[in-house]
């Protein structure tokens, strides 16, 4: 008896869970298909994540953040089977899509999404949205309170040169991104 291709009809789906269970919704279907044998209709099942740096008492920690919270992508064939056991995962509220019809993502938009994650591997993220001449405040450290005007961004090491008003002229002063604030 021949094996049936069960890569035809194969695509990324995304599934809506509660917020913040993602990863639980994500180790619990892969138990699910372990479990119930389904490893050739259901093949990856990823909670998309990248690396970002940010303070938490007043310390600089680096996290692992949820680029779409509430949401799971899976890769899979969908047929009554499958789509019963995704469905019925405990935390899934349902599939993206029109209805009970799940709509498949677009390669594009996964390999966007997949290649994004992999470029944040071993690196992190500094998510500075300032550029030169943005007006921003001081708020840590010895220039505390004072005002200035972004003169140039170190995105790679999360720096940021503030032109501040000292002595009658701007100052240059290099900070770290997360010493400031926009005004």
């Amino acid at each position: 008896m021949a094996k049936q291709d069960t890569s035809v009809g194969r695509a990324w789906y995304a599934i809506h869970t509660y917020a913040g269970y993602e990863n639980a919704v994500a180790r619990n279907l892969r138990q699910r298909i372990e479990s119930l044998g389904l490893t050739e209709k259901i093949f990856q099942v990823v909670v998309p994540t990248e690396k970002t740096i940010k303070i938490k008492g007043g310390r600089r920690v680096e996290e692992e953040e949820k680029v779409y919270p509430g949401y799971v992508l899976v890769d899979m064939v969908v047929d009554d089977q499958s789509w019963y056991v995704v469905r019925n995962t405990p935390r899934v509220t349902g599939f993206v899509g029109s209805g009970v019809n799940p709509v498949p993502l677009k390669q594009s938009e996964v390999d966007t999404l997949l290649g994004r994650m992999q470029a944040t591997e071993g690196t992190t993220r500094h998510a500075i949205d300032l550029g030169p001449g943005d007006a921003v405040t001081i708020v840590d450290g010895p220039f505390k309170d004072l005002d200035g005007k972004v003169g140039e961004v170190d995105e790679a090491r999360g720096k940021v040169k503030v032109l501040v008003a000292m002595f009658g002229r701007e100052t240059p002063v290099e900070l770290d991104f997360l010493q400031i604030k926009r005004i």
